[in-house]
């Protein structure tokens, strides 16, 4: 059988080119109600109107959000990929090149320095992957078309105000598929609750000033609770009867009562006791793979990033980086 492809050609154009105008349709009738809403909520035309121009729903942005992961990583795996030599080596040797900026803010907001260099460097490899997604776009798109459209709406109205208040222009306003931005990867909520002007040069540039990201990272921690004066944890060992029900962070003691339990440092040691502290055992990979001693510093850590993989990665990062 003898197939006609200008035919095919032509009828395909006929299917889809009207379901391809009726999704733009939609697509710019939802642009003109979320211009209203942008306007009510004090941002002016220009920046909506600069921001918005050309923007259009970005299928590989639905894909990704859409996308379920192939298999399961476990946290062994997910360890030597973050947690590498190379990234060990440029942590330390970022932390000696900016030790007096860090230093300085760690004193200011109470956060000891190799933390925020920890953060800086799962998040973005220290600021050479922050991502190439215009912000504006990515939000636009899942903000229509995504799986939390209202979260991505309120993100987006705050993108804006971020660009309408001068801290950057939307053309340079890069970031995640996700809409996570700068060397810190803040969400633009996080931005207007926790980012900080470390320069003092009017801005928050999280993208490319170093004492705005480093000052930004450590007022997240410190006003999300962190304590000086407490580790984010350690590697321990604990006893062959220890079940599932024992482990996780709804499961909390004082570290005396753990000690009773038999948990123990690697070595067999007895683990540290402060009085009236508390901690809970992390077992990322299950019982029988590593575990770990938690304090409330790490409940800190899981409010910037809600996994056990990463911030018992940062925590271990920043105990590399600090020796």
């Amino acid at each position: 059988m003898k197939i006609n492809f200008k035919v095919l050609a032509l009828t395909a154009t006929m299917i889809f080119t009207p379901v391809m105008a009726q999704a733009d349709d939609k697509f710019d009738a939802w642009v003109v109600d979320f211009k209203k809403d942008a306007a009510r909520k004090g941002i002016s035309e220009k920046t909506v109107n600069q921001a918005m121009a050309g923007v259009r729903p970005i299928p590989r942005i639905i894909e990704l959000d859409r996308k379920q992961p192939e298999g399961t990583m476990t946290f062994a795996k997910y360890q030597k990929r973050v947690i590498n030599d190379a990234r060990v080596a440029q942590g330390r040797r970022l932390y000696k090149q900016h030790r007096t900026l860090l230093d300085a803010t760690a004193k200011k907001y109470g956060v000891p320095a190799q933390y925020i260099v920890s953060l800086w460097g799962i998040e973005t490899s220290y600021g050479n992957n922050t991502g190439g997604f215009g912000v504006v776009p990515a939000l636009a798109t899942l903000a229509y078309d995504g799986r939390r459209s209202s979260y991505f709406r309120k993100e987006l109205i705050n993108a804006l105000k971020i660009i309408d208040a001068g801290h950057i222009s939307h053309s340079k306003m890069k970031g995640s598929w996700a809409g996570a931005m700068g060397q810190n990867q803040f969400m633009p909520s996080s931005f207007h609750a926790y980012a900080v002007d470390g320069n003092n040069d009017g801005k928050r540039n999280i993208w490319t000033s170093l004492p705005d990201v480093f000052a930004s990272t450590a007022n997240y921690l410190s006003k999300s609770g962190w304590k000086e004066d407490q580790k984010w944890g350690r590697r321990v060992r604990i006893p062959a009867h220890f079940t599932k029900n024992m482990i996780g962070l709804k499961v909390k003691h004082d570290l005396k009562t753990w000690k009773k339990l038999g948990v123990t440092l690697l070595g067999g040691q007895d683990i540290p006791v402060v009085a009236g502290m508390k901690a809970s055992i992390v077992a990322p990979d299950g019982v029988k793979g590593s575990t770990y001693l938690v304090y409330g510093n790490y409940r800190v850590i899981m409010k910037w990033n809600k996994s056990t993989y990463f911030a018992t990665s940062v925590g271990l990062l920043a105990d590399q980086i600090a020796q």
